[in-house]
């Protein structure tokens, strides 16, 4: 069933989501795009897209609920269910076991009783993270004893749920994106901007000899749109997950002095915070955090940004056919042109 005759798009007024909607639209010109979210489709988007958003249809609801879930469900029709919702990074971890875990196991059963037979989930490279460095790996990597975030740790209960659903009767698959960024992006360019705007693109924390993997956007959304075309017919993918990068591992703080070099920021020298001195910073920061409520530098984000983490994409080549179609260097352009353009809406 390679030809998809209907594919709901649980979370696709998101970030992700949006490009979810982009590239169905795309590839899979005869399949009707249905869109399950809690927030409605903007009215328009930018010129990066091609899609007629008007032609997608929306259910409003909540993940957490049955009947909204199955309601959408019954109206789509839809062969593949593709469940790219998630909080944003920055919330708190209530909020991530709501919706990462309570609606994906709500989700998983509302599918099985409506007799969905298959669901592509949206999981994170970061399942595996645990602070310390990500060097070339693969599927195989266990998961860490302890994870230092609600998200990542949230995330990785989800997907186990997800794996253990697999089934003939519903055959799943899991996607793990690291560091997503494109058009669309409301947290990591726009940070970046807000931290030169604020005169901080002079410092950085580590040596920036560390290899991180970022991700465009539409590469995922691909890998989303090749798993739910094959997944009826390539029996080796259900049941697996998969690492989705864009093979191209750079320096950490490389992204960054490209966006900032693209608006005019360039500095002249650079004030390099050692890594034990960051920890130290955002020990103190996440706690003056929790009275303040403003959160700042954490020790997870220092760790973030001073680890490898990169990852081996050879079983998503291999048994997905998946091939990043556009560069970093591009996919930086596009989100900054897009930035632009959302101004103009």
């Amino acid at each position: 069933m390679s030809d998809l005759k209907s594919v709901l798009l649980v979370g696709g007024s998101g970030f992700l989501g949006i490009h979810l909607i982009e590239q169905f639209y795309k590839h899979c010109p005869n399949t009707e795009i249905h869109v399950f979210d809690a927030r409605p489709l903007p009215e328009k988007l930018t010129s990066y897209f091609t899609v007629d958003i008007s032609k997608v249809s929306c259910h409003l609801g909540d993940i957490t609920s049955a009947k909204d879930i199955a309601d959408a469900i019954k109206a789509s029709k839809c062969d593949v269910i593709v469940h790219s919702a998630s909080p944003m990074h920055g919330n708190s971890e209530e909020i991530y076991h709501k919706v990462n875990v309570e609606g994906t196991l709500n989700l998983i059963q509302v599918a099985k009783d409506l007799k969905v037979k298959a669901l592509v989930y949206t999981s994170s490279a970061g399942v595996i993270f645990n602070g310390g460095d990500i060097v070339n790996a693969n599927e195989t990597w266990p998961y860490p004893k302890v994870h230092m975030d609600g998200y990542n740790k949230t995330k990785e209960i989800a997907e186990r749920a997800v794996m253990e659903a697999n089934s003939k009767d519903l055959k799943t698959v899991c996607l793990r994106p690291a560091g997503i960024f494109g058009p669309g992006d409301r947290q990591l360019i726009p940070g970046l901007r807000q931290v030169a705007e604020a005169g901080q693109y002079k410092f950085q924390i580590g040596d920036n000899n560390n290899l991180f993997d970022w991700t465009f956007v539409g590469n995922v959304a691909d890998a989303h749109v090749l798993a739910a075309k094959q997944i009826f017919t390539n029996e080796k993918i259900a049941g697996e997950t998969f690492f989705v990068t864009n093979d191209e591992p750079g320096y950490f703080w490389s992204l960054a002095r490209t966006v900032w070099k693209a608006d005019g920021y360039i500095a002249k020298k650079n004030f390099v915070i050692p890594r034990p001195l960051g920890l130290v910073i955002g020990f103190i920061g996440q706690n003056i955090a929790k009275i303040t409520g403003k959160e700042g530098l954490t020790v997870f984000r220092v760790k973030i940004s001073s680890a490898n983490r990169y990852h081996d994409i050879t079983k998503a080549k291999d048994l997905l056919g998946y091939k990043p179609a556009v560069s970093i260097d591009s996919g930086i352009q596009y989100t900054l042109d897009w930035m632009d353009d959302i101004k103009k809406l």
